[in-house]
């Protein structure tokens, strides 16, 4: 109880202090190198829901074309692809890198967000969705989570829901710091970048 209502937080922000000048460093070229590319914005700031489902805006390099659609999957989970047109040059750097999330080391420092935790959800029709997937939002969202270190972005929307219950039911400093080494590890494998699932469903109008 200990590390999920205090140790958590104080760990969150003194990581995040020591990792900011290194970060910062990483994202001066890239800022430049989004912007040269299609001279559209470098951030995309989208609005999530977090602890408590409260609002907040979450920061990210812009990966996708501006405007380009939200496509999703058949269970409701955001579509991509090795393929994906809607993807920059860059983008796919970014995103096979997993850089294009660097940004929220700021809403960490915020409050709005952990280093661990459950990836924080959009904002869309809550009657669709069953009781388990509300369990998240019992604690900080997270720049990596349990899902992520597993399956990163190849997840189904019931394997999602599974393993964030999972991590929240379980919380502690050892499962956070096995969560931050299968990520690495995960990152630089680069597996489960993309989930090719050709069932899209509804789309809409949205610049990531």
């Amino acid at each position: 109880m200990m590390y999920r209502y205090f140790i958590k937080r104080i760990f969150d922000i003194l990581l995040s202090l020591l990792l900011l000048p290194f970060v910062l460093l990483i994202m001066i070229p890239v800022a430049i190198a989004i912007k040269i590319e299609d001279k559209g914005p470098i951030f995309y700031n989208a609005t999530r829901l977090g602890k408590g489902m409260n609002e907040f805006i979450m920061y990210k390099f812009r990966s996708m074309k501006v405007n380009a659609p939200d496509i999703r999957n058949s269970d409701g989970t955001t579509f991509n692809s090795d393929n994906d047109m809607r993807v920059t040059k860059v983008g796919r750097i970014l995103r096979k890198t997993s850089i294009d999330e660097l940004p929220q080391i700021f809403n960490v420092l915020k409050g709005d967000m952990s280093f661990v935790g459950p990836r924080p959800s959009p904002l869309g029709d809550k009657s669709i969705y069953p009781k388990e997937f509300f369990k998240k939002f019992d604690e900080r969202p997270g720049i990596t989570g349990y899902n992520q270190a597993v399956l990163r972005n190849n997840a189904t929307m019931d394997e999602r829901i599974i393993n964030d219950a999972y991590y929240v039911d379980n919380i502690s400093a050892v499962l956070d710091i096995k969560i931050i080494i299968m990520t690495i590890v995960s990152v630089l494998q680069s597996k489960n970048i993309n989930r090719n699932d050709k069932n899209k469903g509804m789309v809409k109008q949205t610049n990531e």
